[in-house]
């Protein structure tokens, strides 16, 4: 449980000095599409967590020195224990300032906030998103850049290059200062100011989202007597303090307006995930009671899902789609105009028709946020979003659960309309894409990598396409099919091998990848369009 304190302090410096600790390299400290995710009993083994911190901080170069670094977690087991070990090596390292949440804690989305507001050079994030937590699940440990984003895959790859070859890490044992206390702890190291500075976690974001949204036209909707109740999750995960915050001070919802909102290092047990199957108790609650709206966030708070009555589902692709559709309804948009939105490639088409109809520039990325990064800071695009229940907007650059949240309740409160509603009224207007997606998890490997073996050859034969498969009385003929590569607009960079393709002549879709987000084994998704 994630306790805030109010009072702060100024702690006096003290001289310090920077210890040179033996390591040898770890085999397996390749990041994947979000950092390296492994168990925490990986985590905990000796050198496990200094070695990659350290790969890190060696993969950024002589910059190091003299920098402000932002760390934050999701709440999980093992947070503490790994903010502080950061705090120490950040320190050995000769990086100036720490900005650090309270506790350790941090949602994802608002350490992308604090690492742009403040100007910061990066930031390490404590989670494994959506996987449980606990002792005996997963930990994970991501670096952001300096835009507030996730690492690209030239950075990740020098990080994973300096794991193979560290032999030592820096380290400042006895550093004195209070996680738990707000204030900052400044220390002499070797004859440099070292200044641990740590910070409300909520209070940047919560003054963030004020900027974005009308809050007194969303309060009249779902604030106390307003004429929409709203059922709020965070499954025990990092986005409890934030909707506290948000829905009930801000906001005025009930107090039985959100559940769920005690950060708990084992997520109470649960999966915290938000889908039909891990939020099943939202579902439940949604179709029997009386709500309007719902919503559930994941682990760290940058996914969501959204509900209308009577657990009405929006899918992510449709979320993404609607909103594309409705920008205009945010004051936040109506300052900064609606530019480009971007998809990764699993994620269904019909955000595309949105943009084709509003003369919008549509990009089809692959799988992971960073991707999204480069066309962000370009301006490029206003929104993105991906099937796996992530949506986003340039005002940070991760994506967002409770701003999504948001997003749709602006727009309910402005169109005076219900979630089931609006998204007909979408299909009405640009036709519906059926979407499903299946996982496949803990994998034997071998296998899995002898199937994509087998389509990789199948995409790779010309003969492949014209062929014709029947089922349920309709035929489809394939129309193309390859293994996703991309091209960055910006920069140059090319990503190959993202995911198999077979594509249908009436626009229809299989897609299959090999998951990197997995702690252990291999994990399938199969996505049908």
């Amino acid at each position: 449980l994630i306790h805030f304190y109010k009072s702060k302090t100024r702690m006096p410096a003290h001289n310090k000095s920077i210890v040179l600790l033996p390591t040898q390299p770890i085999a397996g400290q390749k990041p994947g599409t979000s950092g390296l995710r492994k168990t925490v009993k990986t985590f905990q083994q000796r050198n496990y967590t200094q070695n990659f911190v350290q790969s890190i901080i060696d993969s950024i170069g002589p910059s190091v020195e003299g920098s402000t670094l932002v760390v934050g977690g999701d709440g999980r087991f093992y947070m503490r224990e790994a903010a502080d070990i950061i705090v120490k090596m950040a320190a050995g390292n000769r990086v100036s300032r720490l900005i650090v949440g309270q506790g350790g804690f941090m949602s994802t989305p608002a350490v992308s906030n604090v690492i742009r507001k403040y100007k910061a050079d990066g930031g390490f994030i404590l989670t494994a998103s959506h996987n449980p937590g606990g002792p005996d699940a997963d930990f994970g440990i991501k670096f952001n850049m300096n835009n507030g984003g996730p690492a690209q895959d030239s950075q990740t790859n020098r990080m994973f290059d300096h794991t193979k070859t560290i032999r030592s890490y820096k380290i400042v044992p006895d550093l004195e200062y209070d996680l738990d206390k707000i204030g900052e702890y400044e220390t002499t190291v070797e004859g440099r100011k070292f200044v641990v500075q740590i910070i409300d976690p909520v209070k940047d974001y919560v003054e963030l989202m004020k900027g974005i949204f009308d809050f007194d036209q969303i309060k009249s909707l779902v604030g106390a007597g307003g004429p929409l109740k709203v059922l709020i999750n965070s499954l025990h995960g990092a986005t409890g303090p934030y909707v506290e915050k948000i829905f009930l001070q801000e906001l005025g919802c009930p107090a039985a307006s959100c559940v769920k909102t005690d950060v708990l290092p084992d997520f109470g047990g649960g999966h915290p995930d938000p889908n039909l199957t891990y939020a099943a108790d939202l579902v439940e609650a949604m179709r029997n009671g009386d709500f309007g709206f719902g919503a559930a966030f994941d682990g760290d708070g940058d996914r969501n899902m959204i509900l209308g009555e009577k657990a009405f589902f929006v899918t992510p692709c449709d979320s993404l789609a609607v909103l594309a559709n409705n920008l205009e309804h945010i004051p936040y948009f109506k300052k900064t105009g609606v530019k480009g939105v971007a998809r990764s490639m699993p994620t269904s088409a019909a955000v595309d028709r949105v943009a084709a109809k509003k003369g919008l520039e549509c990009f089809d990325t692959p799988t992971g946020w960073k991707y999204f990064g480069n066309l962000l800071d370009a301006g490029r695009i206003s929104l993105c979003g991906e099937e796996s229940f992530g949506t986003g907007s340039d005002h940070v650059r991760e994506k967002d659960g409770v701003w999504a949240a948001l997003a749709w309740l602006q727009i309910l409160a402005s169109k005076k309309t219900t979630v089931e509603n609006l998204l007909k009224e979408h299909w009405t207007e640009f036709g519906r894409n059926f979407f499903t997606r299946y996982d496949y998890e803990g994998c034997e490997s071998e296998p899995c990598e002898t199937m994509m073996k087998n389509l990789q050859e199948y995409v790779e034969d010309p003969e492949s396409v014209g062929k014709e498969y029947t089922a349920k009385g309709k035929t489809f003929k394939v129309s193309a099919c390859d293994n996703f590569s991309y091209k960055d607009p910006i920069d140059g960079s090319v990503a190959t091998k993202q995911g198999i393709r077979i594509m249908f002549s009436d626009g229809s879709r299989l897609v299959f990848r090999l998951s990197g987000t997995g702690s252990s084994g291999a994990t399938v998704r199969l996505y049908v369009d």
